[in-house]
């Protein structure tokens, strides 16, 4: 049970949930700092109060006490703090000064109203709202914390106010945490396109450490969420703290380390090339942030983010269940598609015991490459006489459901949108539009942009019969301007562009309640928890190789649960490194996320489709622990030549163990994987073995490795609880 209480007399908060605390102080009843966040307290003594701030209740001063030395709430440069805050405000004669103090403060059992920012549901959750005002110039802003009952994780954002006078933010995060010492190691996930998501760890030293984007998107060279261990701190034991921002646009994560040894952690929308005008009265949202903190090292901390994420981020009614096995088309024949291929495609699909055929690109237009007919969704009766139509009529009749490939943020010079509205692309006034990869991007700023983007796709869905859609985005943000955005209000662009994305999803996914949606962006490009709020999955990375993607999911997994990530089976040699690795390691890696193919049946062997069969009916029968039991790293690819991980059923009578080796070795002697999250007191028997095991054994000691036959083999367990007789 959540609970929120305040202690008028020594001005102090307390929210706690029975696993975490999180204890706000007033300083003088005038500026709010951070006690404690961490394990839940009992109670807070006096003494940590003045050991922690350095005063005791009034006898704070501001001449005495700087805010340059206190764990503020909010804390903004000047007044005192020299430090960079969570905002910045200019008022119209130049002034940049904020003096925030305490004004009021409320308890409810409702999600606070961030307009239209993404943000978790508030189920099971109270929030504690402190309003804090500028006397000077009336400016307020609203510091939101919500705390769910069942997540050992804070929400975090504000809500800020303009009163008697206007005032442009040029810096709005959505919150600033304190900690005591910098004795930490920084953990962030940073690549590029097919190699998203890396694991990437330092420690913390003075001065500023920081991660983020002004791509216009959450991108594949970082991602919005950075962690931060303790000192001796590992995958299984000691104090670890994540940071994680609901939000799909240019975002910055930052950490700075004071004079003191004091880190400041700060994380929201990129304020580079922001500038948000707010008149009197009217309000700007942050987007949410979530903070969640483990006494149980990563794993634990893992383990905390995927619940909530289960629970309170992921939508519709796929959420929570199982997943189709599909087959997309894309790497099994490109643009060069035509019904008659595709419906092949589709036969051979549901001879393999597949659920979904995908059609992805080249449907539409003219388009037999990528550079044209973006904007036209129209079918290609050149490929599709009889249309979207027809050709889903055909795909349900073999007994698949139907999927679709769009792109609906982007245009194509060479497209009849783009020779009707050439102004309805993002550009900057007369200077050249610079393209990549032939496209430009729509400017979702304009309602009549959405409006049209809303009624193309939807009339697309509406003439197909269509069960399942990816939602691509190919390229980033440049060169910002609007034909219709007011020159003043150029600096909202990044912001406003985000939001009109969410808009025509959310408008589409509500028109289409009972289809499957899954983002994409070039890969795993805007693969973020702000997408999550909409589409339940997204496509992880373009990258299928099997090793690679024993790295891309190991790194995702720090945040998101399986459920979340695309992971699709491919022919070899990969498209995109060239590598060979059994098709055995490639479906046991591919398993551990939501499961298909990308390649062309016809071109396999009787064997491999045997084993495909094989494959599917296992992926049935434990999807529901593979997707939604709880996962465990093992062993990491990025510390090691191997990779292990499971999945274990919330009962723990069930687990599926996935080991791949990166090389194999001659002449070693048998080794053991240690395992977790079973049961001890129970035993477990191996589906294909037939071999029991203590629980106690299998995660104090470990279970048995066979001896691999080739580089990137892999072995897997599926465990059962012996029932006691």
């Amino acid at each position: 049970m959540v609970r929120i209480t305040y202690d008028k007399n020594r001005q102090l908060f307390h929210l706690e949930n029975g696993s975490v605390s999180y204890v706000i102080a007033l300083a003088a009843g005038k500026y709010p700092l951070l006690l404690h966040w961490g394990k839940a307290l009992r109670t807070v003594h006096d003494d940590l109060l003045a050991r922690r701030c350095g005063f005791h209740g009034g006898e704070f001063t501001l001449h005495e006490t700087p805010l340059d030395r206190l764990p503020q709430e909010c804390p903004v440069f000047g007044w005192g703090d020299m430090r960079e805050g969570v905002l910045q405000a200019r008022f119209a004669d130049g002034s940049e000064c904020l003096d925030l103090r305490y004004l009021r403060h409320r308890i409810t059992d409702e999600q606070p109203d961030l307009g239209d920012m993404p943000s978790a549901r508030g189920e099971h959750s109270k929030t504690l709202t402190i309003t804090l005002r500028d006397e000077t110039t009336g400016f307020e802003a609203d510091l939101h914390y919500t705390l769910w009952e069942d997540a050992d994780v804070l929400g975090r954002a504000m809500t800020l106010r303009a009163a008697q006078e206007a005032v442009t933010l040029e810096r709005a995060y959505s919150f600033a945490l304190e900690l005591e010492n910098s004795n930490y190691t920084m953990i962030t996930l940073e690549g590029a396109w097919a190699r998203e998501r890396q694991w990437i760890s330092r420690p913390l030293v003075p001065g500023r450490q920081a991660t983020g984007t002004v791509r216009g998107a959450s991108s594949q060279q970082t991602s919005p969420f950075l962690a931060l261990t303790a000192p001796g701190a590992n995958e299984r034991t000691g104090e670890a703290f994540g940071f994680a921002l609901c939000w799909s646009g240019s975002f910055a994560s930052t950490v700075d380390v004071d004079q003191f040894g004091a880190a400041r952690v700060m994380m929201g929308v990129q304020d580079f090339d922001f500038a948000w005008k707010l008149s009197p009265g009217e309000v700007f949202h942050t987007p949410e942030a979530y903070l969640a903190y483990s006494e149980n090292g990563l794993q634990g901390l893992s383990l905390a983010c995927h619940r909530f994420i289960r629970a309170h981020v992921l939508c519709g009614p796929y959420a929570a269940s199982e997943r189709p096995i599909l087959l997309n088309s894309w790497e099994a024949a490109y643009f060069d598609i035509d019904e008659e291929k595709l419906c092949a495609l589709a036969a051979e699909a549901r001879a393999l015991d597949m659920d979904l055929f995908v059609l992805d690109d080249g449907w539409f237009g003219h388009r037999d490459r990528d550079d044209s007919s973006l904007g036209d969704w129209v079918d290609d009766k050149r490929k599709l006489p009889g249309g979207l139509k027809r050709l889903s009529e055909r795909v349900h009749g073999m007994g698949l459901k139907f999927g679709l490939w769009v792109e609906p943020e982007m245009i194509s010079p060479d497209s009849d949108l783009y020779r009707a509205h050439p102004d309805y692309c993002i550009h900057s006034g007369n200077r050249m539009r610079v393209e990549n990869r032939h496209q430009l991007v729509l400017d979702m700023t304009r309602a009549d942009v959405r409006a049209y983007v809303t009624e193309a796709i939807t009339d697309a869905l509406t003439r197909a019969q269509v069960d399942y859609v990816k939602w691509d985005m190919n390229r980033n943000i440049n060169m910002i301007g609007s034909a219709q955005l007011p020159k003043e209000r150029i600096g909202e662009f990044h912001v406003r562009y985000i939001l009109g994305v969410y808009e025509v999803m959310r408008t589409i996914t509500s028109r289409f309640p009972n289809v499957l949606f899954e983002s994409c962006a070039g890969g795993g490009g805007r693969f973020d928890l702000g997408m999550m709020t909409i589409m339940p999955q997204a496509w992880t990375s373009d990258d299928t190789d099997a090793w690679m993607r024993c790295r891309i999911q190991y790194a995702t997994s720090l945040l998101f649960p399986p459920s979340c990530m695309g992971a699709h089976v491919s022919a070899v040699p990969n498209h995109q490194t060239g590598r060979f690795s059994p098709l055995k390691t490639r479906a046991a890696v591919a398993m551990h996320g939501t499961f298909g193919y990308e390649l062309d049946p016809a071109k396999l062997s009787a064997e491999e489709k045997t084993a495909i069969r094989a494959c599917n009916r296992r992926v049935r029968a434990w999807q529901d622990i593979l997707l939604h039991g709880e996962f465990y790293r093992l062993q990491s690819p990025f510390e090691t030549d191997a990779f292990a991980v499971m999945a274990v059923s919330r009962d723990r009578s069930r687990a599926v163990v996935t080991y791949v080796a990166r090389e194999t070795l001659p002449n070693t002697l048998p080794s053991l994987l240690r395992l977790a999250g079973l049961d001890e007191n129970a035993d477990y028997r191996d589906e294909d073995t037939n071999l029991v095991f203590g629980g106690d054994e299998l995660t104090r000691r470990g279970i048995p490795l066979p001896a691999l036959h080739s580089d990137y083999d892999s072995v897997q367990f599926f465990l059962r609880k012996v029932e006691k007789e």
